[in-house]
C-alpha cells in the first residue's frame, strides 16, 4: 500500500516567491463507510459487528466526555486525543476574554505503532500540469519522519501545541499550521 498524492502546477500568489509552483495534495479516497468498518473489525475479531458497534459508541461518549473535561484521552490501539484552542496572546490580565479564542481544536496524537505504519508506508506522488495531465509518477525516498504534535512548535515550520489543556496550546499567532 501507499498513501498517494497530487502535485499540481498551478499559480501562488503569496509568500516570498509568487510564481507558477508544483503544490502537493492528498489525493482524496472514497469515505469509508462506517457500517464496513464494523464488519471488518468484526471479521477479525469473531465478535457480532453489533457488539462491536454498541461497545464503540458507548466508548465514543466516554471519550467525548473526558476530552470536554479537560483529560488527554487514551485510543487504545491508535494513539490519544484532547482539545485545544487557538487563540491570540494578551500582555494584560483585564484583556483576558472569551473572544480571543479564535478555534477550538481537537488534537490527535498517534502512538508509536501507527507512527511506525506510516513511516513505512511509501508515498507516491502524480505530477499534474495546470489541466490536470499527468507529468510524471514519483515513489517516495524520504526519510519517513512523522510530525509530533506534542513536539516544541519551530515558528519556520508552523504548528505544535502545549498539552497543558487548559493553556493556549502554544498556538500563539505567528506559530500557526
Amino acid at each position: 500500500m501507499a498513501i498517494k498524492v497530487i502535485a499540481q502546477r498551478r499559480e501562488v500568489k503569496l509568500g516570498k516567491k509568487p510564481g507558477m509552483k508544483f503544490v502537493m495534495r492528498p489525493d482524496l479516497y472514497i469515505p469509508i463507510q462506517e457500517k464496513k468498518v464494523f464488519s471488518e473489525a468484526a471479521t477479525h475479531s469473531g465478535i457480532s459487528a453489533g457488539v462491536i458497534k454498541a461497545a464503540w459508541d458507548a466508548a465514543g461518549e466516554v471519550i467525548k466526555t473526558w476530552a470536554t473535561e479537560g483529560h488527554s484521552v487514551p485510543l487504545p490501539g491508535l494513539g490519544t486525543m484532547r482539545f485545544g484552542v487557538r487563540s491570540k496572546a494578551v500582555e494584560d490580565l483585564e484583556d483576558v476574554k472569551t473572544n480571543l479564542i479564535s478555534v477550538r481544536r481537537i488534537i490527535f496524537t498517534p502512538n508509536v505503532d501507527v507512527k511506525d505504519e506510516l513511516k513505512n508506508t511509501s508515498i507516491q506522488i502524480t505530477c499534474l500540469d495546470e489541466e490536470g495531465n499527468v507529468l510524471k509518477r514519483v515513489t517516495s525516498g524520504d526519510s519517513g519522519d512523522v510530525e509530533d504534535p506534542d513536539a516544541s512548535p519551530n515558528p519556520s515550520e508552523g504548528g505544535g501545541s502545549n498539552p497543558t489543556p487548559s493553556t493556549n496550546n502554544g498556538d500563539e499567532p505567528g506559530e500557526g499550521d
